[in-house]
Formats: structure tokens, C-alpha cells, sequence
């Protein structure tokens, strides 16, 4: 909008401006004249050089006759919005002038939308100046804060016109704030200011340019409901236009409701308007979003019989959108038409299209595609084209052909052996192509997924001879893989190779490596890593620092393992409770449980409070000690910590009452986990049942074995072993018998020890007969063959006792036949009788 169709200075200012100009002419010397076009030309040469340069005599003489029309001659005529802002600061400055309404849209007209913060004090001061507006001026301004993207300011402006800018808000300037709004989707505060519209102008106020701006509102809101109802208002009274149906139809595609967009651009053709080359674009866009592109395409045949001419981003998107939904011969005929138009591919359409056929395999294709298509493109577009190809191989299961291509690439003969993929692929550009990083990067890293690990050593070694930097990924893989095959010392000599290529090693890089250290159990070199790290500003990985610890102690090197610790909390790395809980687990193992409780506690003192996992771990080697009052401690000290005892806690507990004898805490333990809806697991079941046979409740054990059951906690192997051992200590050997041929027939075996153990007492208790067949089983396995002394006593006792009965005698004569059992056997027992 022309500044000067806002508002013009009346002629008897002007006048006054030539007369007063006069009286303080210049002197003839002096290049300045009387007249107000003379004073501009000389403010523009002035501040259209830079502030150093500028005559301040000059300036002061020009500021003496300083006018709001002169500044706004000025302001509008300055080369950049800089030198405006610097021209209108300075005039701001001058003593007697002051900015007109005029002189400030001017300035605001200048200022670019991404300098709101220019443009929102501009307001502001104005605002504070009490800086008098004509209507049409206050509109324009609210214009521009809207433009800017500054919805609240020109809400402020528009409030503070009538006190402080002497302006009556009338419809125009409600029209210019509902714009503001419009642009932001305001779209409560629009509504609340058209109420205020109609109260302060009255019903008739309401035109088709303040429902334009509410629509805009809505379509900008996202609020589809509030659009319609706009435009049913607009529809009654005639004013639907081609913007109005241009602006629903795009915000019809932006909420995906593209087939509404399309009845909309029937109707405004059926009304004989002609759509705007933007809508049908949006329209395209919208079908393509909605992977319609069958129907993107009729709008881009529209947009042609419009004579709309398309360009590259027009057919990218078409084209993408035919890739993305396999039609491959769809897309290359709109490549082809796009190109018969003139319109030269650019690199990331061949890319996406290139990714694409490879994408479907298709890759006898790619290679006539390129050559094709080369030629036009620099030699970084087309290593660009060849590192899609690499890539689409090396996704596509192709890691040889990938790994050939580049070799070859890297000889200058760019070609795949016809035995590698589908068809042979001759990918010869004519032109000089040599492979960069990316293309190093893509393959090593395809090499790393099939392990192939020597093959991606030697490319690190053409990379480096053929001038390549290389990527921190296919370092990071290849030093991966490396450790993962104990291949330690090559991943060093990697480390060693990126630094040299000041390739940053970074902190998985590093904790890659030490995880092989930890997997080789070397504490040193652990330590030697961790000072490096510690000095590039990287930390270890928890899960490597715990497994360090885990092996050191399942090898026995409790000692070192405790001084890795220590050294790692010296080096400013806490390791955290996991770390310090495998230390613990392998004192405890390791039979030194009081050792074990001098870490928890001095962690508990000075980093953690530990866990319920570090808790089980102490109660657990306590148990195994057999010091059962030290872990009923434990228990007791988590719960006063307020932590929840989990299933294994209880699991434990039990069993370490039902050791000490306090069957009757061991119960009410599996009633509150009942309470607490914890569900008790098969071990907890088999420790309770164990701990009541062994006080010589069999009754108890019987009805918690069912209750068992009855919960839908199947019994294992461990359970049945310790239920029939129960039920034979309690004397209760034929019902252990049915349990034991129950478990038999689920698939279950007694150890051999316990089976033994069994057939004595099922003989000692006259059931001989089952015992013999026991022992005959046991024996025809060949499980006997062992230096444990009790188990040999146990097959000596029941082979004594099945001699002396005469209706197992033959069997045993039978087994001595058979060699499974020595004549030397029956002799022995036979003297120790006598």
C-alpha cells in the first residue's frame, strides 16, 4: 500500500515547510537548496554512506529543517531497511522533531517480517509517544505487526488508539486487527473482536472483508467447523469469490480432506473462475500426502490444460509419489515427458529415483539410468548417484556386488559381475567417478553386518591410500565387531588409524573397545582406557564396567575386581549399584559374605542407597553361609528403607526360615505375598513344602501341594525331587510313591543320588520288590560309575538288603551276570554279615 494513499500533508503545511526553508537558506557555498526534494537528496547522501564517513556539520544543518514528509521521503527511498532504521533512529534523535504517523508506517513498511523485534518496539514507543493516527494509518500498521507475525502487539496498538493515539477504532481498523489475527489463527480472540465490532459499529459494520479475514481464521486454526459456518454467511450474501474458494480449498488439503478441495475447485469453475496455479498445486501436493497420486496426476493434467507450466519441484513430487507406491514405469514415463519439457532433473530427484529401483531390486536398470543422466551433473552428483546404488546393494542383501562395485570403482571400471546379482550391470559412466567417504562408509558398514571383517580392513586401507577420510560409523562398526571376535588388537590399530586421520573417536567408539578388554578379563587395560576417556571427556558404559567385575569374579579375581572398582571411583567414575551388586555376588559366591557386607555398607554410606536386588544378594549369602539371623537382618533392614521385598526376597526368606525352623513365619510370609498379589512361584512352593516336611508336618506339605496346583503353578523337577524326599522323611513313603510315579509320568527324574536314597527307603519300609526295580533302572543306566562315596554306600546297602530277600535275590544274581554289579559286591556285604 502507497504510504501517501494513506493520508497526504495539506498544502498550507507545505507551504510553511518551503517558507520556513527559505528563511534559513544556505549559504550559496553550500550545496544544500531551499526546496523539500533538495533536503531529501541530501539526507539520502548522507546516510546512504557509512556512519563514519558522514558530514555531521551537514547533518546538523539539515536537521535544523527536519519534517515528518521529508523523513518519510527519505525513509522509503534509503537502499536497505538498515539504513531506514538508522536514518529513522537518527531524526528521532533531533531536538523539536517528532515522528509522524506517516514516517513511522514508512519505517514499519521497511522492516522485514524475520525483524519483528524491531518492528514490535517501533510499536511500542509509538504507543508510549501518545504518536497521533488517522484511521487509515493505525490500520496500516496493524497490517504490518500482522504480517510480522505479532498478533498481541497489534492487539496492544489497537486497544491504546483511542488514549493514546487520538484514533476512534471504526470498521476499517477492526477489518486491519481481524487480518492480524487471521494470520496467527487467533481464532477466539477474532471472534471476541468481532463482538466487539458490532457493539461499537453496529450489525451493517460486517462486510465481506471482515468474514474473509474470520475464514482465513478458522483455515489457519485448523477448525473446519468455524470455516463452514463462514462461508455458509459469505454464500448467503454473495460474497464467495475466487479467493475465498481458493483459501478454503488449500485449507482443505492442508487438514487432508483433499476430495472437499476438489468439489470446491468444481464449483469454482462451474461459476466460471478460473483456479490459481497455487491451488492446484496445493491440490497435487495433498494427493500425493495421502498416497493418492493416481488422482495428483488428473489435477497436474488440469494444471496443463490451464497452461500452467510445471517445474522440477511440481514433477518431483509426482514422481516421488510414483516411486513411493511401486509404480516404477509410471515414473519413468514422467521423468521422460519431464524432461521432453525441458526441465533438467536435479540431483535429489535421481536420487530418489535411483533409491527406488533399487529399492524393488530392480537394479539391471540402474545403471543405464545413470549413464543417462550423468552427464549433466558435477562429479559429486554423480559419486552421490553411485553411494545410493551402494547403499540400495548393501540393504538389498547385495554386500559382495557392493563390495566389488567399489573395488572396481576404486581401479576405475565401475561394474558388477554378472554372477553377484540379477542380470548383468555394467554401470560405466564414461567419466572419471571416484568413490568418497560416504561410499568407503556405506560398504564397510555392509561388510560389518555379514562379519565380513577382513574385506572391510582392507577397504579402510584404499580408503586411506586413495585420500579418504572416512566416517566415524564405519569405525565405529568395524571396532564393534572386532571386539565382539576378541579381534582386540585390531580394534586398536583402528583407534590408532582415526586419530591419525583426525577422525574423533567418540564415546561408543571407546566403549566398544572396552568391552573386548572386559571380555579378555585385563583389568590394566581396562584402567590404561578409562584414563583416555576420562581425558576426551567420555564415561564407560555401565553394562561393560559390571561385566568386567562379573568376569574377574566368576574367574576367582575377587581382589582385582575390588581394585578396578576402586580405581575407576579414583579416575571420577561411580560405578553404579549394578556394578557394586556383581562385586558383592562374587564375594558372596565366593564365600566371603562379610566382605560382601562391607561394600553395602560403605556404598550405602557414601553413593547409593542400594537396591532391592543388592539386599537379595546379601540375604542370599548369608543363607548359604548358613548364617540365617544375619539375612533375617538384611530383611528386616530393607523393609525399615521403605523398599518393597520382591518375589525372590520372599523366595529367599522362606527358605531361610523354614532352614532356621520358624516354619511358622515362612507361612504367614507366603500368605502376605498372597495379599500383596504377589504370586508365589514354583520356588517358593518347593521351599515351603521342603521346610514343612521337614518339621514334620507331611499333612501341611500335602494341602500346600495342592493348593499348588490349584493356582495354576505347574511343579518342576526340583519340586517333586524335594516333596517325595519330604514325604520319605516323614515316613509317609507309599504316598511318596505316588508322587513319584506321577512325576515319572510327567517326564520328571530323581537325581541319582536322591533316586538311591529312595530305593533304600522303599526297601528298609518292605516294598523290596519296587526298590529292586528302581535299582535295576538306576544300575542299566550306568549312573553308578562315580568316586562320591555315599552314593556307592547307598547302591552297597540296598544291594545287601535285596540279597538277603529271596524274592529279590535272582534279580540281583541277574545284575551280577550282566556285570552291573560286582560278585565282589555280594561278597563283601556277605563277610561284613558274617
Amino acid at each position: 500500500m502507497a504510504l501517501r494513499r494513506l493520508a497526504r500533508v495539506p498544502a498550507s503545511s507545505s507551504s510553511s515547510f518551503l517558507r520556513s526553508l527559505s528563511a534559513v537558506a544556505p549559504p550559496s557555498g553550500d550545496t544544500s537548496s531551499a526546496s523539500p526534494s533538495n533536503l531529501a537528496h541530501h539526507l539520502l547522501d548522507e546516510f546512504a554512506r557509512p556512519r563514519a564517513s558522514r558530514d555531521a556539520d551537514r547533518l546538523r544543518r539539515l536537521a535544523a529543517h527536519l519534517t515528518a514528509p521529508a523523513v518519510e521521503s527519505v525513509l522509503v527511498r534509503l537502499p536497505s531497511w538498515r539504513h531506514a532504521l538508522d536514518f529513522f533512529s537518527w531524526a528521532d534523535e533531533q531536538p523539536g522533531f517528532r515522528h509522524s504517523c506517516y514516517s513511522l508506517n514508512a519505517m514499519a513498511s521497511r522492516l522485514p517480517r524475520h525483524q519483528s523485534a524491531h518492528l514490535e518496539r517501533l510499536a511500542t514507543k509509538a504507543l508510549a509517544a501518545g504518536c497521533s493516527m488517522t484511521p487509515g494509518a493505525l490500520g496500516f500498521l496493524l497490517r504490518c505487526l500482522g504480517a510480522a507475525g505479532l498478533p498481541d502487539t497489534a492487539s496492544l496498538v489497537f486497544d491504546g488508539a483511542m488514549t493514546h493515539l487520538g484514533c476512534a477504532p471504526n470498521s476499517y481498523t477492526f477489518n486491519c486487527l481481524l487480518d492480524a489475527l487471521a494470520k496467527a489463527g487467533r481464532a477466539d480472540d477474532a471472534e471476541a473482536r468481532l463482538r466487539e465490532m458490532v457493539a461499537t459499529c453496529g450489525e451493517g459494520s460486517v462486510d465481506k472483508y471482515t468474514l474473509t479475514s474470520l475464514l482465513q481464521c478458522y483455515c489457519n486454526a485448523g477448525r473446519p467447523d468455524g470455516a463452514d459456518g463462514v462461508f455458509q454467511r459469505m454464500s448467503q450474501h454473495g460474497w464467495v469469490d475466487e479467493r475465498v474458494l481458493t483459501m478454503l480449498a488449500v485449507a482443505f488439503s492442508k487438514w487432508g480432506k483433499v476430495d472437499g478441495a476438489v468439489e470446491l475447485l468444481g464449483r469454482m469453475e462451474a461459476l466460471g473462475m478460473r483456479p490459481s496455479e497455487k491451488t492446484l498445486s496445493v491440490l497435487v501436493h495433498g494427493f500425493v500426502k495421502q498416497r493418492r497420486v493416481d488422482k495428483a496426476i488428473e489435477m497436474f493434467d488440469k494444471m496443463a490444460a490451464y497452461g500452467f507450466v510445471a517445474d522440477l519441484s511440481m514433477y518431483s513430487v509426482l514422481i516421488e509419489g510414483l516411486c513411493k507406491d511401486r509404480e516404477i514405469g509410471k515414473a519413468l514415463k514422467l521423468f521422460e515427458d519431464m524432461k521432453g519439457s525441458e526441465v533438467a532433473p536435479d540431483v535429489r530427484l535421481l536420487k530418489k529415483m535411483v533409491e527406488a529401483f533399487c529399492h524393488e531390486g530392480d537394479f539391471a536398470i540402474v545403471g543405464p539410468f545413470i549413464n543417462e543422466n550423468a552427464v549433466q551433473l558435477k562429479p559429486s552428483g554423480v559419486i552421490a548417484l553411485y553411494n545410493v546404488l551402494l547403499e540400495g546393494l548393501v540393504n538389498h542383501g547385495q554386500v559382495e556386488a557392493a563390495y566389488q562395485l567399489l573395488t572396481s570403482m576404486i581401479c576405475g571400471v565401475q561394474e558388477i559381475s554378472e554372477g553377484l546379482t540379477v542380470g548383468a550391470h555394467v554401470v560405466d559412466t564414461g567419466q572419471d567417478v571416484k568413490p568418497n567417504s560416504d561410499s568407503f562408509n556405506i560398504v564397510v558398514c555392509g561388510l560389518c553386518k555379514v562379519k565380513k571383517l577382513d574385506d572391510a580392513l582392507a577397504l579402510i586401507k584404499d580408503m586411506v591410500s586413495f585420500g579418504c577420510k572416512g566416517k566415524l560409523l564405519m569405525f565405529n562398526d568395524l571396532i564393534y565387531e572386532l571386539c565382539n571376535l576378541d579381534r582386540l588388537d585390531e580394534g586398536y590399530e583402528l583407534l590408532n588409524q582415526m586419530k591419525d586421520l583426525r577422525v574423533i573417536p567418540s564415546e561408543f567408539t571407546y566403549n566398544s573397545l572396552f568391552y573386548g578388554i572386559c571380555r579378555r578379563k585385563d583389568p590394566n587395560g581396562a584402567l590404561d582406557l578409562l584414563r583416555e576417556m576420562r581425558t576426551n571427556g567420555h564415561k564407560p558404559w555401565i553394562k561393560n564396567c559390571t561385566e568386567m567385575v562379573q568376569q574377574l569374579c566368576f574367574s576367582g579375581r575377587i581382589t582385582e575386581a575390588l581394585e578396578f572398582l576402586e580405581e575407576m571411583l579414583k579416575m571420577g567414575f561411580l560405578p553404579d549399584i549394578v556394578t557394586y551388586s556383581a562385586a558383592m555376588n562374587g564375594l558372596c559366591k565366593a564365600g566371603e559374605v562379610d566382605n560382601a557386607l562391607g561394600i553395602f555398607r560403605d556404598i550405602s554410606a557414601k553413593y547409593y542407597l542400594p537396591d532391592v536386588v543388592a539386599h537379595n544378594i546379601l540375604i542370599n549369602g548369608f543363607r548359604i553361609s548358613g548364617k540365617l539371623n544375619e539375612a533375617q537382618e538384611i530383611m528386616e533392614e530393607m523393609l525399615e528403607k521403605g523398599l518393597f521385598p520382591s518375589i525372590v526376597t520372599y523366595n529367599l526368606m522362606i527358605d531361610v526360615w523354614c532352614k532356621s525352623g520358624n516354619i511358622e513365619k515362612a507361612v504367614d510370609c507366603l500368605n502376605k505375598m498372597v495379599e500383596e498379589e504377589e504370586s508365589p512361584t514354583v520356588v517358593t512352593y518347593t521351599s515351603l513344602i521342603d521346610g514343612l516336611c521337614t518339621a514334620g508336618r507331611p499333612d501341611e506339605a500335602i494341602g500346600l501341594w495342592h493348593k499348588m496346583s490349584d493356582k495354576g503353578c505347574a511343579p518342576n523337577k526340583i519340586a517333586y525331587s524335594a516333596f517325595v524326599n519330604g514325604l520319605c522323611k516323614c515316613g509317609r513313603v507309599e504316598t511318596a510313591l505316588i508322587y513319584y510315579d506321577e512325576m515319572m509320568t510327567k517326564g520328571f527324574e530323581l537325581d541319582t543320588f536322591s533316586s538311591l536314597y529312595f530305593i533304600n527307603v522303599l526297601i528298609s519300609n518292605g516294598n523290596a520288590t519296587k526298590g529292586c526295580e528302581l535299582l535295576k533302572e538306576i544300575l542299566q543306566k550306568d549312573m553308578t560309575h562315580s568316586a562320591d562315596l555315599k552314593m556307592v554306600g547307598l547302591v552297597n546297602k540296598a544291594v545287601e538288603e535285596l540279597s538277603k530277600d529271596g524274592r529279590t535275590s535272582p534279580d540281583i544274581s541277574i545284575l551280577v551276570e550282566k556285570g552291573l554289579i560286582s560278585r565282589a559286591q555280594i561278597m563283601h556285604n556277605k563277610d561284613g554279615n558274617n
